[in-house]
């Protein structure tokens, strides 16, 4: 299974560590190039290490860390569904709109982390293609892992700061050089991204069994859902529209779980709605949500579980739920506490203060600190059949059945009344419901700000429900790092307003 793949990780990563500080933005030439990769099994170590490496939820790391710094945390926190009892001056300033430059751990983090992956990634592609060693029938099947990294890696990137630096052959012949790169614009980088996931999807298979050794790697749905996202991003809803019909063909097997509790389950890893996910386990990769969102005074079977009371769902959003929504099984609004005092809206204490408890996850019997090794889901089917709905609304400018059904699908399995097509007086107010119905099915998954964004409400928002004094038009894309900037010497432009 995915342990295979994790074991290689850190087997490349010690092979690597001894000269990662001398060239850290440039891991990917560390190596001899004469000697390696020169076998399948090398390329296989380099997968892992430059291109599998990023996509995971291990503690505090990875680009899915369910902590400061990860991308979920960041595109949901600076939304009317997410909020934090700490007071460090970076949750103020997510949480709040107030983007800037002097804050170190503000979202600029993101570019500055994981920048460089995509040059690494490059260079892996690189050598694939220039290995003898290896049949035309596996590179192509080695290279389709190498292009949904980049593509993916490269959508995270656009969609959070607008064109980015695509590597280029110069910078790769010669890292060491430290040639500028400048920021392609946003059809360029759009272009590459589609260019690297169409390539993948050619050659990764539709879906991985569950169990099997290669469960965790890239399938043809995971960059065929990022690629749907692109063009939700870009406004290309025809083709976001193929993209989810090709998505809900019978050979992917994506279906959605009966009950949404049982989706973020130990026992339920790898279920049918899981289209990619951070394979977890102890001693290797553990995620970390459960601590961040329950209180030290909640009641839990797992007593060994850490549970510092951060994240917390606001209440005004928490109150746009329908009742007997089923999806509320998984907030926690009231509790009795381990002293045994009632904690709720009207008695919120410390613990509620800042709004409902998003537990969503079910608890691990064997954490036995922060460390939890449910598998952390990052991308589901449900996302698709609501991206879907949206998609065929748009791009027929009307309302039509298809579309209501797709919504339906998610109500129905939440427990609600479904839709008809008369329920809409216009091609508005169904898109306003689809919008509501994405933030109660996938919060905290990191899809709230593109899809406030999406709407034109971001802004609105954030001015609205967080009181925010500073959010502007400019605030739909985050800042690049100074540092970034500086290093460019003109070449590398700042977003506008910052």
């Amino acid at each position: 299974m995915i342990k295979r793949i994790i074991y290689l990780f850190i087997a490349f990563t010690c092979m690597t560590a001894v000269t990662s500080c001398e060239l850290e933005s440039n891991v990917y030439d560390a190596y001899n190039t004469n000697i390696f990769p020169n076998t399948e099994e090398d390329v296989e170590a380099l997968l892992v290490g430059s291109v599998y490496g990023p996509f995971r939820s291990n503690q505090f790391s990875g680009l899915f860390t369910v902590a400061i710094g990860g991308v979920q945390i960041y595109n949901d926190m600076c939304t009317d569904l997410g909020d934090c009892n700490w007071s460090d001056p970076y949750w103020f300033d997510i949480i709040n709109v107030n983007f800037n430059l002097n804050n170190s751990n503000g979202p600029q983090l993101i570019y500055n982390n994981w920048l460089s992956s995509l040059s690494r990634m490059a260079d892996v592609i690189k050598r694939v293609k220039e290995m003898d060693s290896i049949s035309e029938t596996n590179k192509q099947k080695l290279l389709a892992q190498c292009y949904c990294g980049v593509g993916w890696l490269g959508y995270i990137l656009y969609d959070m700061y607008g064109g980015i630096q695509i590597p280029t052959e110069e910078s790769l012949a010669n890292p060491a050089a430290g040639v500028i790169i400048p920021r392609s614009s946003n059809e360029e980088t759009a272009k590459f991204i589609e260019e690297n996931l169409l390539e993948a999807a050619k050659y990764l298979p539709k879906n991985i069994k569950y169990g099997s050794a290669d469960y965790g790697r890239f399938t043809a749905g995971t960059a065929y859902t990022v690629l749907m996202h692109l063009y939700m991003h870009d406004g290309r809803w025809k083709d976001a529209a193929e993209i989810g019909k090709e998505l809900m063909k019978s050979e992917y097997g994506y279906k959605l779980v009966p009950n949404y509790k049982d989706i973020f389950t130990l026992e339920n890893e790898g279920n049918s709605e899981t289209i990619f996910a951070c394979t977890c386990d102890h001693g290797i990769h553990t995620q970390y949500w459960l601590s961040q969102v329950l209180t030290d005074n909640y009641p839990v079977k797992n007593k060994k579980m850490q549970r510092w009371g951060g994240y917390r769902m606001p209440w005004n959003f928490y109150h746009t739920y329908e009742k007997g929504d089923r999806r509320l099984e998984t907030i926690v609004a009231s509790y009795t506490s381990t002293s045994g005092v009632l904690i709720d809206e009207a008695h919120p204490g410390s613990q509620l203060r800042k709004g409902a408890m998003p537990k969503k996850y079910g608890e691990d019997p064997e954490d036995t600190g922060a460390g939890s090794a449910i598998d952390w889901i990052v991308l589901r089917y449900a996302d698709v059949l609501l991206l879907q709905a949206e998609a065929l609304a748009r791009s027929a400018n009307n309302v039509t059945q298809e579309a209501v059904d797709r919504l339906n699908d998610i109500r129905r399995r939440a427990g609600l009344d479904e839709y008809s097509v008369g329920d809409f007086s216009s091609l508005d107010s169904f898109l306003s419901a689809v919008l509501t119905e994405r933030g109660h099915e996938l919060y905290f998954e990191g899809w709230r700000r593109s899809d406030l964004i999406r709407h034109g409400k971001f802004v609105t928002y954030a001015k609205f429900y967080k009181k925010s004094l500073t959010a502007a038009p400019h605030h739909v894309l985050f800042p690049l790092p100074q540092s970034v900037i500086m290093e460019g010497h003109g070449q590398v432009i700042q977003n506008p307003g910052y």
